[in-house]
């Protein structure tokens, strides 16, 4: 196969089947006994590759925690496809929303992985069939470096999610670039955490498998016990933890009251999505786990539009620039600095600005939304990532805020206006406001609602979180829906969103505080 090259960056399927060569035999996928060897996962991959064909376009394939996702994202990449994770627990309308504005013409069906009822042509493959088929190399085809990759969305003030298209280059370049970050060896084991749908997946699932390290599947990962989940580290020798700052809040809390540490096996903890809490910070240095140094604790920044992570710092442990630092006096943690293949400029505003090989097509068939997006600088395009930034004097950049509305649901990038839109869809509904509200250190959405008039509105609320939950997936529903008689408008006729929850908060706060408990 003839490798395609950004520089010296190969493309991020040359870089797999060179892992695979080196040694076929390790194992490349684990899912709670069951072995994958590298071998048998390029086996796989290409032929599933030579049952979608020559460039199948953008593929749907459903989202699970399963290593037959990865069989099929990386079988798509080999066939020079567009990879497109659907989640089959989204509503059956968001759904069909995402196909059609990514321009799916086919999808990717095997035992694990339901077929999606969306009237694609449906490719079904079974391992037993992949081994059997497979010559085991695959379609020898260059890869265009600018062909789309993978195409996920986020969170669009129209009420449409934005297909952001990913090119070739781009993950080749960001993988690179994770490889090193995180110090991946042929040794290291990597838990599959992320759900499929985000990107956060692909940060562990490609870093690892061009390393020839290890990825690991396990339903205790998700069962919502603190005890389980490490049990399950600890059994299956993770060595690399790569979660959302705020499972990560809760994982240290747990760790403080039990007295305890993570696992001897990790060496390596990954957080990012949302802003570190000093306090949380300051617990983990009190830890057995923080007294030894013995493991890395990188906080990463980064955004769909601009591939994965693009800035990192360590916080704690061997290679942290401050040794032993006080968190506990409450200092933000910075988002760090750019890594190898990042381009950075703090723009107007102190907005930081993106660019380099890893920057995004844009989003597919908005044009308007895209050219907004983006800017051209000294000839080269850039996203405005929408987050205020200030440098420190030894170069770390530390996150100051939004230059818009868009807050962070679990680590989700979402906008607002997005779900308002869908709210101001409803026939009782007047006008809106959607807010986020932090509580228990975790951030949520609220929304406050104005009936149309004659409306009964005793049921309004539940009938609206009714009518969410048929039309898009569970973050974006707000955890708290108000009937409310007005909203409060800025001086130029505009719904002020944040004034608006101030008026209505107290009722809102009481209301909260019963449903914690």
């Amino acid at each position: 196969m003839q490798c395609e090259t950004l520089g010296n960056t190969p493309d991020i399927l040359q870089a797999f089947t060179e892992a695979a060569l080196r040694d076929p035999e390790r194992a490349a996928l684990v899912s709670e006994g069951r072995v994958v060897t590298y071998g048998g996962l390029s086996e796989l991959v290409h032929a599933l590759a030579e049952r979608l064909g020559p460039r199948p376009g953008v593929v749907a394939v459903p989202a699970t925690h399963s290593p037959d996702t990865v069989v099929a994202m990386l079988g798509v990449l080999a066939a020079g496809g567009a990879y497109c994770p659907v989640d089959p627990a989204f509503p059956p309308a968001r759904q069909q929303e995402m196909v059609s504005a990514a321009g799916c013409r086919a999808a990717v069906a095997t035992d694990a992985l339901p077929e999606l009822q969306l009237g694609l042509r449906t490719h079904h493959f079974s391992w037993e069939q992949g081994r059997a088929t497979s010559g085991g190399s695959g379609p020898d085809r260059d890869q265009d470096p600018e062909a789309p990759a993978y195409i996920l969305f986020t969170s669009g003030s129209t009420g449409r999610p934005k297909p952001v298209v990913t090119p070739r280059r781009a993950i080749s370049a960001s993988v690179r670039s994770l490889r090193g970050l995180f110090g991946l060896t042929e040794e290291d084991r990597v838990l599959q955490f992320a759900s499929l749908n985000w990107d956060t997946s692909l940060e562990e699932i490609l870093p690892t498998l061009t390393a020839g390290a290890t990825l690991v599947f396990d339903r205790e990962a998700h069962s919502g016990s603190f005890p389980r989940f490490l049990r399950m580290v600890e059994r299956e020798r993770v060595s690399v933890l790569d979660l959302p700052t705020a499972f990560w809040h809760e994982l240290v809390l747990h760790l403080t009251e039990e007295g305890t540490g993570l696992p001897d096996c990790v060496r390596l903890m990954v957080i990012g999505g949302e802003a570190v809490s000093p306090a949380r910070l300051a617990d983990w240095s009190r830890l057995d786990t923080g007294r030894t140094d013995r493991i890395r604790l990188v906080n990463t920044y980064g955004c769909t539009e601009t591939t994965l992570i693009t800035h990192a710092v360590d916080l704690h442990g061997p290679r942290a620039p401050v040794a032993g630092r006080d968190w506990a006096a409450g200092a933000r943690a910075p988002i760090g600095r750019a890594l190898d293949h990042v381009v950075e400029l703090i723009g107007e505003d102190d907005e930081l600005l993106i660019g380099g090989p890893a920057v995004a097509l844009g989003y597919l068939g908005m044009p308007e939304a895209t050219e907004k997006a983006y800017a051209v600088v000294d000839g080269e395009r850039r996203f405005r990532t929408g987050d205020r930034v200030s440098r420190t004097p030894d170069g770390l950049l530390t996150h100051e805020g939004r230059l818009n509305d868009e807050i962070k649901i679990r680590g989700i990038r979402v906008d607002p206006a997005e779900v308002e839109a869908h709210l101001a869809g409803h026939p009782a509904v007047n006008t809106v406001a959607v807010t986020g509200v932090t509580a228990a250190g975790r951030t949520a959405l609220v929304a406050y609602v104005v009936p149309r008039p004659h409306t009964e509105t005793p049921e309004l609320d539940a009938d609206l979180r009714s009518y969410l939950r048929e039309r898009v997936p569970a973050h974006l529903v707000p955890s708290r829906i108000t009937v409310v008689p007005q909203l409060v408008l800025t001086t130029s006729g505009k719904v002020d969103r944040r004034a608006s929850h101030q008026r209505y908060a107290t009722v809102n706060r009481s209301k909260e505080t019963v449903d914690e408990r």
